[in-house]
């Protein structure tokens, strides 16, 4: 019995707004731009945060990047023969020794060269490293293999290259088994990986990466650095560029970084080392991502505050319209909560609507974004269910007053109006 005098309820407010389509259309276009905006601003919001988490997540949310730096006492040091800082092989021995949690340390010589095969050139990031690099920062094998113990043991000629790398100097040649020069030495190409791909987030690994057994390196490279620049020479000694180092567990992260701060303090004298933590840059950007999402749907939640106060104005201006009609169900028996519920249901199905056309076009709006402008979007079903709750409870709220002061009417003087 209910749902039936709910269902004529319905239709007759249907009907009634049917009588003034233009005004209603005009009614439902604030839900309708509050609801989209909603839906749209949380999937640009989303999709911006979810490819920064992706790429935090790449650097492995249990490890622990230490990278050399210049320290800030250093930056000038132009007089120095030799500007020696940065980290050592006795600081990634100390690390793998000293903490029950590590379960691997991978050391990383880095320098820049220009790798050439015939007339084909390409300046590549050498990395000298151990195969546990492969283990910290997985990408995908295309051919091939990847470094392994014997090639670090041996101090092997052998050479892994990025896509990017080996489509700049192999792009007509076989890959496999083909030899690369690197700064007068020759190379056999062992493997090629997938490329980092490029964002704002940094991995340890570049596009055009070419890696080597760092006993190879260290053996051909050396810890000396000669560069030239505006006429002079820069000369540097490094032994380890970075040092990348693998927690069995993310609740040890945050303890062995400190620890290794505090280890690193008593053995460099100045401050020559940055740390990053891959797994404290996800829980902040996961923080941030919270607090944008807010912002924006608070954004959006005032343009469906303006709908609703749009659909008050002219329920309000229905009741005025409707004085007598009022009267007369009153005066044959109607009563207050029967007058409500109709005005409230008026409301309710003007927001309904406004809410359905909304979502649509919310998930057009993003659509389009992608499409047009490559940003990634992301449609949450927690943002459709928030959406449509609003529009409802827009609807509801908004629709209240209009609907108490049509029942509050008194008959006798509601029959009198004109």
């Amino acid at each position: 019995m209910i749902w039936l005098r709910l269902a004529r309820n319905v239709r007759l407010g249907v009907k009634t707004l049917l009588l003034h389509k233009l005004r209603s259309m005009l009614t439902m276009l604030g839900v309708v731009f509050g609801v989209s905006s909603v839906v749209a601003m949380l999937a640009v919001g989303e999709g911006a945060s979810r490819e920064a988490l992706e790429r935090i997540r790449m650097l492995g949310s249990n490890n622990i990047i230490i990278e050399s730096t210049k320290a800030a006492e250093d930056q000038n040091a132009g007089n120095r023969r030799i500007n020696i800082y940065g980290l050592t092989y006795d600081d990634a021995d100390r690390i793998d020794q000293s903490f029950a949690r590590v379960t691997n340390v991978v050391p990383v010589k880095s320098l820049k060269r220009e790798g050439r095969l015939g007339r084909r050139t390409a300046e590549l990031r050498v990395m000298g490293t151990t195969p546990g690099w492969f283990e910290l920062v997985p990408r995908p094998l295309v051919a091939g293999r990847r470094l392994v113990d014997a090639d670090v043991e041996s101090l092997s000629s052998s050479l892994v290259l990025t896509e990017h790398g080996a489509r700049k100097l192999l792009a007509t040649e076989e890959t496999i088994g083909n030899t690369v020069t690197i700064a007068g030495s020759i190379y056999e190409v062992i493997g090629i990986v997938e490329a980092a791909s490029a964002g704002s987030v940094e991995t340890p690994d570049e596009q055009e990466d070419a890696y080597i057994p760092i006993s190879t390196a260290r053996q051909r490279f050396g810890d000396l650095n000669v560069t030239r620049s505006s006429g002079s020479f820069l000369r540097e000694q490094v032994e380890l560029h970075s040092i990348l180092v693998r927690v069995d567990g993310d609740d040890a992260v945050e303890g062995t970084a400190s620890g290794i701060r505090t280890m690193l303090e008593r053995f460099h004298k100045v401050q020559d080392y940055n740390i990053a933590v891959p797994l404290a840059l996800l829980q902040e950007a996961k923080r941030t991502r919270d607090r944008w999402n807010i912002v924006l749907g608070s954004i959006a939640g005032i343009s469906l505050l303006v709908g609703g106060i749009g659909i008050m104005n002219i329920m309000l201006a229905s009741v005025t319209e409707r004085t007598r009609e009022i009267g007369i169900r009153r005066a044959i028996g109607a009563k207050k909560i029967q007058i409500i519920s109709q005005f409230l249901i008026e409301t309710v199905v003007l927001s309904v609507i406004g809410g359905i056309v909304g979502i649509a076009l919310g998930f057009a709006i993003p659509w389009a974004v992608t499409r047009f402008a490559g940003m990634p979007t992301e449609i949450t079903a927690w943002s459709i269910a928030l959406a449509a709750g609003i529009s409802v409870g827009v609807g509801v709220i908004f629709g209240l007053y209009p609907a108490a002061r049509a029942a509050n009417l008194d008959p006798i003087e509601a029959l009198r109006h004109e």
